[in-house]
């Protein structure tokens, strides 16, 4: 008698790890687990087959409090191991948690490539504006100005803007998202979960010990309706607490200006439509400067291309079918024009 075992569903505690969770109490890192654990079961995808990558970093403990597989890389080259893992094994779910420092600075290099090969990951980039497991230093993506330990008198660097590196690396996703705001965070990490290619995630994280209230003009419940700006696809560019602002395209000078609906004769016909398919429209909503524009969340940009892995596998199809190419890695290494040291 055949015996049929029913899968079994997988719940948020099947993803909580028994080690101990070390963070700053009340650190954001905490709200990003918590989102995390909560949508990983619902994606339908085996829990043996995820598997996290990080760098170093507060972010990357990440890997320890997820019960998955997991590897603690070393500073900046998460994107690298995790390349590796998907050209070996194009059945895992692979995930990288980094953060400003770690991903943007020696990072950066390699996120860049991971990106611009649309290799299919995730990647969730951490972004506090601080070096906060050094304790204090001024990151990548500190504010212009920004006095820490290391920069005493102001740092004099312009920041990195997260998005738009993505953007400007060819990256066919690319998301915001605020660590507290768990809705909004879940449905992006969805989203992220299901795409065909590289995922860019930033989510705005405070770091409550070094840098806290970095976020505060945007992301306190009192200025949010006014200062953040939730997209959708093919839904108008409106916000504000009265549902009356909204963001009008300028032909002349092909950049965004902030209309106000029923003043000058402006319409919410006049708003500009969301289309997360046109990397033009993602590269400028990922660009807006704060606060004269409030701060866009939600999916910037998603579009199809073929990753890398396809065009891997497409490699090693034509590989098997060439019978005059080389068949070991010794006869590779001999072909074409050699030459011997004498």
């Amino acid at each position: 008698m055949t015996q049929v075992v029913e899968a079994h569903q997988l719940t948020r505690k099947d993803f909580i790890s028994s080690q101990e969770v070390r963070w700053c109490p009340g650190c954001g890192d905490y709200a990003i687990l918590a989102t995390v654990q909560r949508i990983l079961p619902d994606l339908g995808i085996p829990r043996e087959r995820f598997v996290w990558v990080s760098g170093i970093g507060c972010s990357s403990r990440f890997p320890y409090y997820l019960d998955t597989y997991g590897f603690h890389t070393i500073h900046g080259r998460a994107p690298a191991i995790a390349t590796g893992i998907r050209a070996a094994n194009p059945d895992l779910s692979v995930w990288i948690a980094t953060g400003d420092g770690d991903g943007l600075s020696i990072g950066g290099n390699h996120l860049l490539h991971v990106l611009r090969r649309n290799l299919e990951v995730r990647i969730l980039l951490f972004n506090n504006r601080i070096y906060g497991l050094t304790k204090g230093q001024y990151s990548p993506t500190s504010e212009r100005g920004k006095v820490t330990k290391s920069s005493p008198f102001g740092t004099v660097d312009y920041p990195v803007e997260p998005a738009s590196f993505a953007m400007g690396c060819g990256a066919t996703f690319v998301a915001r998202a605020i660590d507290v705001s768990a809705n909004p965070l879940g449905a992006v990490l969805r989203r992220a979960a299901t795409h065909h290619g590289a995922a860019f995630v930033e989510i705005m994280q405070n770091c409550v010990v070094f840098n806290d209230g970095a976020f505060d003009s945007f992301a306190s419940k009192a200025d949010a309706p006014d200062q953040q700006l939730h997209v959708e696809h093919a839904k108008p560019l409106i916000y504000g607490r009265d549902r009356n602002k909204g963001l009008v395209f300028d032909p002349r000078s092909l950049m965004l200006r902030i209309a106000e609906i029923g003043v000058d004769g402006v319409t919410e016909a006049d708003i500009l439509v969301h289309d997360e398919t046109n990397p033009f429209i993602g590269s400028l909503l990922a660009r807006l400067p704060h606060p004269e524009f409030p701060v866009v969340l939600g999916v910037l940009h998603a579009a199809s291309r073929p990753t890398y892995e396809d065009g891997l596998a497409t490699q090693r199809i034509r590989a098997e079918g060439n019978e005059a190419g080389p068949k070991t890695v010794q006869e590779l290494l001999s072909s074409g024009r050699t030459w011997r040291v004498q």
